[in-house]
């Protein structure tokens, strides 16, 4: 099926003004949707980072303020936090590429 033959609802051979308006409206609530989908996915990111870079602050803190026992046990748990935390940010980035090594792809065809 061709952009035409999509647009062209009633199929009439002609895009009347209605349906050049619709697709224009699907379009730019599409690349609305996108643009909110890539600010969340960002806020998400900036979140975990701020997150690695306060985790050992909290260590600190908890270690300084005399909750050694709590501190270890936090201390101890750093090591799958850091993971967790990096897998996220990494699987941003990779998705990121990979869609736009796809769109890229899409657009030589």
């Amino acid at each position: 099926m061709t952009d035409f033959d999509r647009i062209d609802i009633d199929k009439s051979g002609s895009i009347s003004r209605e349906e050049w308006e619709l697709e224009m409206t699907r379009r730019r609530l599409e690349i609305e949707d996108e643009d909110n989908k890539r600010d969340q996915q960002r806020k998400m990111v900036w979140v975990a980072l701020w997150g690695m870079l306060l985790y050992p602050l909290f260590v600190f803190g908890t270690g300084a303020l005399g909750f050694d026992n709590e501190s270890k046990i936090i201390g101890d748990m750093s090591g799958v936090y850091f993971m967790s935390v990096g897998l996220v940010v990494s699987a941003f980035f990779g998705a990121d590429a990979y869609v736009k090594g796809k769109s890229k792809k899409e657009d030589k065809e």
